[in-house]
C-alpha cells in the first residue's frame, strides 16, 4: 500500500512540475528590460504653486519641538498650510532666535521620498516673499541641530511615505501636540 501511495505522488509531482514549465525554451531577452523597483523613473509632478500665502501673522502661529539642544523656537503658519494632491505639505515656517531675530520662508516636504524645498523667504524689506531664495528639492537632514523638517516630516506631517491627513488634521496636531509617536498605541 505505501509502494502504491509513493508512486502516486511521483506521478503527481511529475505531472506538477509538467504543468508548471515552459513551452518555449529560457531566453535573457527580456533581462535587459528589467529595472528594479527602486530605480524606476516615476510619473510624479509637482503641483504648480502660483500663488504665495499671506505673509504669518503672530496669532496664526502654531509652535512645534525640534530639538532641546536648539536655542531656537519653530511655528507654523495656521493659514498657509497645504496639502496638495501631488503629495506635498506646504506651509509657512518662522524661525526665532532669543533675541528676536527670525526666518520666515515658504516650504514643501514631499513625502514619498523624505525631501523638502523652500518656495520663498521673507524679503530684505520684511513686506513681502523673495522668490529668488527657492530651491530644488532635496533630502531633509535628520542629524542638524536644527532640523525642523526632519521633525514635522515625522511628528505631523507624514506617515507610511503620505501626508497624515487633511491640512485641518494636521494642524489639530501639531495645535494639540499630538505627535506620530504619542498617537502609537
Amino acid at each position: 500500500m505505501k509502494a502504491l501511495a509513493l508512486v502516486v505522488a511521483c506521478v503527481a509531482t511529475g505531472v506538477l512540475l509538467a504543468g508548471c514549465s515552459s513551452a518555449s525554451k529560457p531566453t535573457n531577452k527580456d533581462d535587459a528590460a528589467f529595472t528594479y523597483l527602486f530605480d524606476r523613473k516615476s510619473n510624479w509632478t509637482e503641483n504648480k504653486v502660483d500663488t504665495l500665502p499671506p505673509l504669518p501673522q503672530q496669532t496664526d502661529l502654531l509652535a512645534f519641538d525640534v530639538s532641546g539642544n536648539t536655542p531656537l523656537t519653530f511655528a507654523v503658519d495656521s493659514k498657509s498650510l497645504s496639502v496638495g494632491d501631488d503629495g506635498v505639505v506646504r506651509f509657512t515656517v518662522v524661525a526665532k532666535s532669543p533675541s528676536g531675530a527670525s526666518n520666515v520662508n515658504y516650504e514643501g516636504i514631499r513625502c514619498d521620498t523624505y525631501e523638502w524645498r523652500q518656495y520663498a523667504g521673507l524679503n530684505a524689506d520684511h513686506d513681502g516673499w523673495d522668490t529668488g531664495v527657492a530651491t530644488p528639492f532635496a533630502r531633509i537632514e535628520n542629524g542638524t541641530l536644527n532640523a525642523y523638517q526632519a521633525s514635522l516630516y515625522q511628528d505631523y506631517f507624514c506617515t507610511s511615505k503620505m501626508p497624515t491627513g487633511s491640512a485641518k488634521q494636521i494642524l489639530e496636531n501639531i495645535r494639540y501636540r499630538r505627535t506620530a509617536s504619542s498617537q502609537i498605541r
